[in-house]
């Protein structure tokens, strides 16, 4: 398999396997990170799930461009073939209302990079790099990159970055706002976990709700989007965990979530 998928207290971990390709993503690879995908998305006992690569060279480097070349695809039609959510099935899934974390340890690069922005939340490893290099092999970044990365950051460095195809470091990344936090290669997985153990503070439903609001009404105006019923604020006003928060918060204690 070339993608590491475990569940346990209510946290789920994608990893993908392929560190002797940097983690680029195959056809197989794609599958799998879809079929994982919808997997998190059918399920009420996941409360955050964290995505990263194997290694410590790559988070992902994009696309097999090597292996869609050889493929029967062939490379164009690899490029332009569908994927459902974007990159990897989670570069522009709106649809998946877990919080998600970005374990960047290495390279971010092309599809990769469109993943990170898929991401809720993401820390980096001081190693790490970003850019949307597919300019410079002749290709255009399709699945999120272009029309995400202006939404997330000022529109010239948007250019500058999607014009050059140019690499940029973990730092700048953090100056932009593209990512939360930058820490040295060996703290990268005490600082993931100290945001999954923050994440697990709140309430499962509540987090569902900001996600799908903020994610599902971003292009409507203000007004619009407060009047929006989504389904996921109905869950979470219904939900039996809001008594088990008010309780805790009477007692002075954390509060033990049931997810319902």
């Amino acid at each position: 398999m070339t993608v590491h998928y475990e569940v346990a207290d209510h946290i789920a971990r994608v990893t993908i396997d392929r560190p002797d390709r940097l983690n680029a993503v195959d056809e197989a690879t794609e599958h799998e990170l879809q079929r994982v995908w919808s997997d998190i998305e059918s399920r009420d006992d996941i409360w955050c799930a964290v995505l990263t690569g194997a290694g410590e060279k790559a988070f992902c480097v994009g696309a097999d461009v090597k292996a869609a070349a050889e493929g029967d695809q062939g490379g164009v039609n690899y490029w332009l073939a569908p994927r459902p959510g974007g990159f990897g099935g989670i570069a522009t899934r709106n649809s998946l209302t877990v919080p998600v974390i970005g374990r960047v340890n290495g390279h971010a690069l092309g599809g990769g990079f469109e993943m990170m922005l898929g991401c809720d939340i993401v820390v980096a490893s001081d190693n790490a790099t970003f850019g949307l290099p597919e300019p410079r092999i002749g290709f255009i970044p399709l699945d999120g990159g272009m029309v995400q990365l202006a939404r997330h950051i000022p529109y010239r460095r948007a250019m500058g970055i999607l014009l050059t195809g140019g690499r940029f470091k973990a730092a700048e990344a953090l100056e932009f706002g593209l990512i939360n936090e930058v820490v040295g290669q060996a703290e990268l997985d005490e600082a993931v976990d100290r945001w999954v153990d923050q994440i697990l503070h709140c309430a499962p439903h509540s987090l569902r709700a900001v996600k799908a609001v903020v994610r599902q009404t971003a292009h409507l105006s203000v007004e619009d989007a407060m009047g929006r019923r989504l389904p996921e604020l109905t869950d979470a006003f219904l939900a039996a965990d809001r008594e088990e928060g008010m309780k805790a918060f009477v007692e002075k204690r954390r509060p033990n979530w049931q997810g319902r």
